[in-house]
């Protein structure tokens, strides 16, 4: 094979790490793979489709075209013109030589993501960024025509999204497609390192994980002149359970998941409470919400999630064991997580603290992903993430049932959110409708069929 040379290349800063954390376990299997491959030969480089062209969307097609490797955006797919234009222009102004979509390969409305990857060769890759209620249906599609896959959580809004996620991971694996999930915080070297520490006892046994995601409101678009209901409701996606899954799932799965790893296991069960104290926007939200997990040794997982306005705002995981605790995640400024020797978490009990490089895990995740690709290593997230989805659709049908919902039950649930969402089309009528005054229905507990 042909040594490689990339003639189209724009290397972004975000990729200098590789220089710098070569130290890291992350780092050193992505250095260690980019030597093994160095007589690829030019042409394979890898093309891309985006389908989903909102914020996240972009970003992850900015990781994708910051690996190593010859790559190209070749396609993208979403449901609103300008969101798509927009994101083409700003990809475009950080990565000229490598965006090859002309217009025929711009494809826009629901039906767009079947066209963008239909447009694909086996072997290349799709970016799943659209709202997650979509995430089963696109991730079908994609295996079904041989392409790799790297799709943003959340993964599903429901049970039976669910298992069509883990039904089309195994469907992967068997024609040896990789298949990479959004949960970026494992591929973080500092929630790697602190992690490890709690498996090897640092703590001693763990005997409560707390987890908390609290910050301001949530906006909310109002419908614009000529849209339909589905556009509007697609368009405003966080404030839809049917579409997100809720505040508390899309927006806390990251959280869920690291505990969930902090502890080497899933909860059997989760009972909890939620509602709307302050919120007044005519949509689905909740504002606030409060879980408590049970994992099979009986220990608990506290998940509470608030987005109100003036009040206490915290985005932090934190451990306590038998013999100490930890900080795992902490949003205060520059916070490293940290190891105590006690549950006072004040300096001077203060045991370990993080001092390791720190690159960008959104794009470690997209480094590791392609770099398994170009060598062909094993590589399926897909179990773990419908896993720490389920787990947070578990939780948010406690909160909505007001029921103990065990782990078993949630994954055995036959309610669908948008039952025939394969079948839409932008002028269909959504799931939900608003009443005369224009609100949305809201789960009310005691009341809500919610699993």
């Amino acid at each position: 094979m042909k040594s490689v040379s990339f003639p189209c290349r724009t290397l972004s800063s975000r990729r200098k790490f590789l220089a710098t954390s070569a130290k890291t376990v992350t780092a050193a299997a992505v250095t260690g793979a980019l030597v093994s491959r160095g007589d690829a030969s030019e042409n394979n480089t890898i093309k891309i489709a985006l389908v989903g062209c909102g914020g996240r969307g972009t970003g992850a097609a900015a990781n994708a075209l910051s690996t190593r490797g010859p790559t190209c955006l070749w396609a993208m797919a979403d449901v609103f013109e300008d969101r798509l234009a927009s994101s083409l222009d700003s990809l475009t102004q950080k990565f000229s030589g490598q965006v090859k979509v002309p217009a025929e390969r711009r494809f826009v409305g629901l039906e767009g993501f079947r066209r963008a990857i239909d447009s694909m060769d086996r072997g290349d890759v799709v970016i799943l960024a659209t709202p997650p209620a979509f995430r089963p249906i696109h991730l079908e599609r994609a295996v079904e025509r041989g392409l790799h896959v790297f799709m943003e959580k959340s993964f599903a809004v429901d049970a039976p999204g669910v298992r069509r996620v883990l039904k089309a991971g195994k469907r992967a694996a068997e024609k040896n497609l990789k298949i990479a999930g959004g949960l970026m915080w494992r591929h973080d070297p500092a929630r790697e390192e602190v992690i490890k520490r709690i498996h090897d006892g640092a703590i001693g046994d763990i005997i409560l994980l707390r987890t908390y995601r609290m910050h301001g409101p949530v906006g909310f678009k109002p419908k614009a002149p000529g849209m339909t209901e589905l556009a509007h409701q697609i368009a405003n996606y966080s404030n839809f359970t049917w579409l997100n899954g809720s505040f508390f799932v899309d927006w806390l799965i990251h959280n869920i998941d690291v505990c969930c790893w902090a502890k080497n296991a899933w909860p059997v069960s989760a009972q909890g409470q939620g509602g709307r104290q302050t919120r007044t926007e005519p949509d689905q939200m909740y504002d606030h919400y409060s879980v408590e997990y049970t994992f099979p040794d009986g220990t608990r997982l506290l998940a509470q999630g608030r987005h109100i306005a003036r009040c206490y705002d915290i985005f932090s995981d934190f451990a306590n064991g038998s013999r100490g605790s930890a900080v795992i995640m902490e949003s205060l400024a520059a916070a490293k997580p940290r190891i105590y020797r006690n549950h006072l978490q004040v300096p001077q009990n203060e045991v370990w603290r993080y001092t390791g490089p720190e690159p960008d895990p959104y794009q470690v995740e997209f480094d590791l992903f392609f770099d398994a690709i170009r060598t062909d290593a094993p590589y399926n997230e897909t179990e773990r993430c419908a896993q720490a989805v389920l787990v947070s659709i578990m939780g948010r049908m406690a909160a909505e049932s007001g029921q103990l919902v065990t782990y078993d039950q949630a994954m055995a649930s036959d309610l669908e959110l948008a039952p025939g969402l394969e079948n839409f089309r932008i002028d269909s009528p959504p799931p939900v409708q608003p009443d005369a005054q224009g609100r949305y229905p809201i789960a009310m507990p005691g009341l809500t069929r919610a699993f």
